[in-house]
């Protein structure tokens, strides 16, 4: 079991195992996994048999910052964890991976979040989360981050935490001209000025959609939907498209990016990776463009392994010659 943080006072560096400032901040959730393989998923009502249940390590926010830290990223996580033995295997995983944990809190008397995950023989998934501990993210935690997001290139805001904390972050990062990043998946309400920080924002099709609201926004196509949710405010917008790619919208044009081919053999945590992989390349300084085709194809490494965290590549893994525009 962790130690309780009943001070709230922040963890030193060196329990995280870092010794150098965050290229990538990652504000966002951490949980415990819990999945199980089915044929296909239940009708209301419907009880169907399982897999024997595996537990991993998740969270949109951990599953960006390990997704990025193994492909060569410095990461740091801000967010929070339960006061149970969950918490412990989720901070041993991140820093096994060199995420910086320096920020990740840890709540008394409260679990720590959980996903409930089941995954059909066509790789298709269906989640239920308990937010536990992640609904506990303050302001104040990210204030106490200020050295951290300051000093990074990019943060990438994640969900599934509540939106002051979000907020509060990028107005931290405009302050320090630090690049906003927000996945907005699952989609919440979220003030005007958040999002015109944020470039790029990253959504699936279905949220586009979610966000556009407009008359023949379930019928429009992904590069119709990426232009209009780009006349919300954020600078640049992506959209993915699972197994057909993403669409790039920015104020100067619409790009759209092809998927790389794969059999689908989980798709938990691909929308993860793919972000994580987006932020990566622009930590480096590549294109919108460029850093999106390399997302897109470590979002296809992923889908071809069971798991999320389990299924993210270390940076050895890619070769794909030609990327360069």
């Amino acid at each position: 079991m962790p130690e309780t943080d009943r001070t709230n006072e922040p963890r030193p560096t060196e329990r995280a195992g870092v010794t150098r400032r965050p290229e990538l901040v990652v504000v966002g959730s951490l949980n415990t996994d819990l999945s199980a393989r089915v044929s296909r998923h239940p009708r209301p009502g419907e009880t169907v048999a399982g897999s024997p249940l595996s537990m991993t390590p998740g969270g949109k926010g951990a599953n960006q910052a390990v997704a990025a830290a193994r492909l060569g990223a410095r990461v740091s996580i801000i967010g929070r964890v339960g006061d149970d033995n969950h918490a412990g295997e989720l901070l041993r995983g991140l820093r096994d991976d060199n995420v910086d944990t320096t920020h990740v809190r840890t709540t008394p008397d409260t679990s720590t979040g959980t996903a409930m995950i089941t995954v059909s023989d066509d790789g298709e998934n269906s989640i239920v989360v308990s937010a536990a501990a992640n609904d506990e993210v303050s302001g104040d935690d990210v204030r106490r981050a200020v050295d951290h997001i300051g000093s990074a290139r990019v943060v990438s805001l994640v969900p599934e935490i509540p939106v002051a904390a979000l907020h509060t972050a990028a107005l931290i990062a405009r302050e320090h001209a630090t690049r906003v990043v927000l996945n907005l998946s699952p989609v919440i309400d979220v003030d005007d000025e958040l999002l015109r920080l944020a470039d790029p924002l990253i959504v699936n099709e279905h949220e586009a959609r979610q966000l556009w609201r407009g008359p023949d926004g379930a019928a429009a196509e992904a590069s119709t939907l990426a232009r209009e949710v780009l006349r919300l405010g954020p600078r640049s917008v992506v959209v993915t498209r699972g197994a057909h790619g993403a669409v790039i919208a920015t104020p100067e044009a619409t790009t759209e990016i092809p998927a790389v081919p794969t059999e689908a053999v989980d798709t938990t945590g691909a929308g993860d990776a793919f972000a994580a992989a987006l932020c990566w390349r622009l930590v480096e300084g590549d294109t919108m463009t460029t850093s999106a085709r390399w997302a897109a194809h470590v979002s296809a490494l992923t889908i071809g392994h069971h798991g999320s965290q389990p299924s993210y590549p270390a940076q050895e893994a890619l070769s794909v010659p030609g990327f360069d525009e």
